[in-house]
Order: C-alpha cells, then sequence, then structure tokens
C-alpha cells in the first residue's frame, strides 16, 4: 500500500497558498468546465469533466499566454485515489466557482511586470499523476479513472481554441506536482504552438530528485513507481527518456531534463520541505520519528542531522546540474528558504520583500530569461544564510 500522506501534504501546501492568492489580490476568476472532453474519456478521477480558470489578456499581451499547472500531490494506490475522488483534487463538482490569481499569474503590472496582461490560465488539477495517466478500463467497484494525460490534452485544446493556436508568446509553468508535470509537458507544449512563437516552460518546486533517503535506499522511487504503474503513465512521459531508463525514474526531472528540447527555468528551495519530508526522511523510513523535528523546523536539527540535511542539498545540486542546469538555454533560481512553491505567491514572487539571490527577485530572474534579457543561473549560499527568505508556516 502506498503512503498518501506523500500527497495530503502537498494538498495542505497548495491551500496555504490559495489563502495567499487571495490576500495578494484577491479577484473572483470563474471556472470554465471542459464539458466536451467528456466525449474523450478526458475526467477527473470520479468521472466529471475537468475545469480551469482563465484571467483574458490585454493590451500588448492580448496573444501571450501562460498555462499554469495546479499542484496537490499525487496518489498511487486505489485507497489513495478513493480520498481523493471526492474531494476537489478528484472531482471538478467539488471545486470552487471562482478564484483569484497572483504571483505569476497577477494582473498587478507593479507586481507581475513581464506577464500581468497575457492571458493567463490555471488548470484544476484532479488526477492525481501529474496529469500523466491514460487507463481505458474502470473497476466497476471504485469507479476511479486514470485519465490525466487526457485531461491535459483536451484543456490544451480548448484553449487553443480560444486563440492560443495564435500565440506569439506562450510558457507553460506549475507548482508542485504541477511543476514536475510542466517539465513532463514541456516539448509537447511546444509542439502544439507556432514554430514562430517563443515558448519556454517554468518548473516551480517540481524538481524532484532521486535521492537517498536517510536510511540510505531510494524510497522516493517506489513511490514514484507505484504511480506511474496504477496510472498507466508510461506511455505519456517523454520518450526519450523511456526508451533508455526505467520508466518510474523518467518521474523524475533530473532524467528527463537531459533531452528536453524546449527552455527550461526551475524554481526551487535547495531545502524545499516537501523533500526533506518526503525523499530525505520519509516516514516508511522513520519509524521511531527521529527526523520528525528536524525535518518540519530545521532550527531544531541537531549538528549530525543538519549535516545530513546540506549532504541532501548537495544532492539536488548535482541532479540538477546534470540535467537541467546543464543546459545554457535553461534558467535555474535556487535560493536556501525552507520553502516550497514560491511563483503562487505576490510575497515570494515579486514584492519589496520578496527573496532575493544576487540581488534579484524571483520574478525579475523568470523575466530577464523568458525574454533573453539575461543568463539566469542563480544558486543560494546554504542555509542559514539568506535573511531575505519570507516565513512560511509550513507545520501542514
Amino acid at each position: 500500500m502506498g503512503d498518501s500522506r506523500f500527497g495530503t501534504q502537498c494538498c495542505y501546501l497548495l491551500l496555504l497558498g490559495c489563502l495567499l492568492f487571495f490576500r495578494a489580490e484577491g479577484g473572483s476568476i470563474p471556472i470554465t468546465i471542459v464539458e466536451s472532453a467528456k466525449a474523450r474519456g478526458a475526467v477527473c478521477l470520479d468521472g466529471s469533466p475537468p475545469a480551469y480558470h482563465i484571467d483574458r489578456g490585454f493590451g500588448s499581451g492580448i496573444n501571450n499566454w501562460i498555462v499554469h499547472m495546479e499542484g496537490g500531490g499525487w496518489c498511487d494506490d486505489v485507497k489513495s485515489c478513493l480520498e481523493r475522488k471526492n474531494t476537489y483534487k478528484g472531482s471538478s463538482l467539488k471545486m470552487e466557482k471562482t478564484m483569484g490569481f497572483s504571483g505569476i499569474l497577477g494582473k498587478k503590472q507593479a507586481a507581475n511586470p513581464d506577464f500581468y496582461n497575457w492571458n493567463r490560465i490555471k488548470i484544476k488539477y484532479c488526477d492525481g499523476s501529474s496529469f500523466t495517466g491514460d487507463v481505458e478500463a474502470v473497476d466497476p467497484k471504485t469507479k476511479l479513472f486514470f485519465r490525466g494525460e487526457r485531461i491535459w490534452q483536451a484543456v490544451i485544446d480548448d484553449l487553443l481554441a480560444k486563440g492560443m493556436k495564435n500565440a506569439q508568446n506562450a510558457i507553460l509553468s506549475g507548482c508542485s506536482a504541477g511543476g514536475l508535470a510542466a517539465i513532463l509537458h514541456c516539448d509537447k507544449f511546444r509542439s502544439l504552438l507556432p514554430q514562430t512563437a517563443r515558448v519556454k516552460c517554468v518548473s516551480d518546486a517540481g524538481y524532484f530528485i532521486h535521492g537517498k533517503d536517510v536510511a540510505g535506499g531510494f524510497e522516493i522511487e517506489n513511490f514514484f513507481g507505484r504511480i506511474v504503474r496504477l496510472h498507466g503513465s508510461v506511455k505519456s512521459l517523454p520518450p526519450s527518456c523511456t526508451s533508455v531508463m526505467k520508466p518510474e525514474l523518467c518521474f523524475f526531472p533530473q532524467y528527463v531534463a537531459k533531452t528536453m528540447r524546449t527552455p527550461l527555468f526551475v524554481i526551487n528551495s535547495g531545502y524545499d520541505f516537501w523533500q526533506l519530508k518526503n525523499i530525505m526522511a520519509p516516514s516508511a523510513v522513520d519509524p521511531k520519528g527521529n527526523w520528525k523535528s528536524c525535518k518540519f523546523d530545521l532550527k531544531k536539527c541537531s549538528a549530525p542531522q543538519l549535516k545530513t540535511v546540506q549532504d541532501f542539498r548537495t544532492q539536488f545540486l548535482n541532479a540538477l546540474s546534470t540535467g537541467a542546469g546543464s543546459k545554457p538555454s535553461n534558467g535555474v533560481f535556487i535560493n536556501s528558504c525552507y520553502a516550497h512553491c514560491q511563483s503562487g505567491s505576490v510575497a515570494t514572487w515579486f514584492a519589496d520583500k520578496s527573496p532575493v539571490v544576487g540581488n534579484t527577485k524571483i520574478g525579475k530572474a523568470v523575466g530577464d530569461w523568458f525574454y533573453d534579457r539575461a543568463s539566469i543561473q542563480k544558486i543560494d549560499c546554504p542555509y542559514p544564510c539568506n535573511p531575505t527568505c519570507v516565513k512560511v508556516d509550513s507545520d501542514s
């Protein structure tokens, strides 16, 4: 059986992100239900049609598009998928009818100078597989649909028909599980848009590494393997990766990024708290809870534990350098904040007190990279060196 805590913790983090959205800019962008998707079997876990929110572009941004994929963990077995099925993470029937945008999706020029007037879309996440599942059969007992890949394609087709087919500039982005999805679908997204368009991808807190845990194993590989098998994700993963290694390894960005053709920007913390909790010290390999205090608050780590944390950061940087960081067209912004998802809130994107690395804020770094104003390779010094980090309530 899978450890559904891997998924539920991400859900709580996304709830926190949603609260930050409303605090920052408010807004009431209505939900769009893609009813036509049902005919092609592109449905949420419960069989309901997929959905997204769209705020139309204006002025100079009318032909520019940013498609942001919502995160929220994964389900790796029937039990954990059933737990999601009747929630907003598994059914469009349970989703909020309106939502606010902020950060990379914000509409205020001062808070989002490069993308504020683009067509800005958030794809709702209701499949539990980072939009990769595609299983035709439906168990009559559970009535679970594993159709994440079809959802992605149906929503993208809907947006293409609404004008994205004429895009001049476009970004596929996402946070957490959505940030992983942005990497897995990046080249596919590029192929659907005009060759004359500038198209790039941005992954926020989605660069999950094939990292060694405190027991010396790779529990995260087991977890990702269960997701890939349950959701039938193999045929949806980049073939340039699956042709040379085990499919579950192609759920790890460090291996996919090596063969990507489309430019990618990675926003991540070197101490991403989801990864520390679930890759470095997952509960499955820490039955006595020796790591509980440390992984929830780095100030409570013992000296040996903090060394392990710093070693995990080294693992992360190595996975980055051999993957996304190995291509000059890619950009990276790796700070030392104890954080997870930093593009969705104005507080961490482009506010007066937003985190900086090399005197550069995240929003400025992404804009400079997208428009080729500068090459961006920002890697912070080790924790606790950065005084600009925004405090995040991570006890969720």
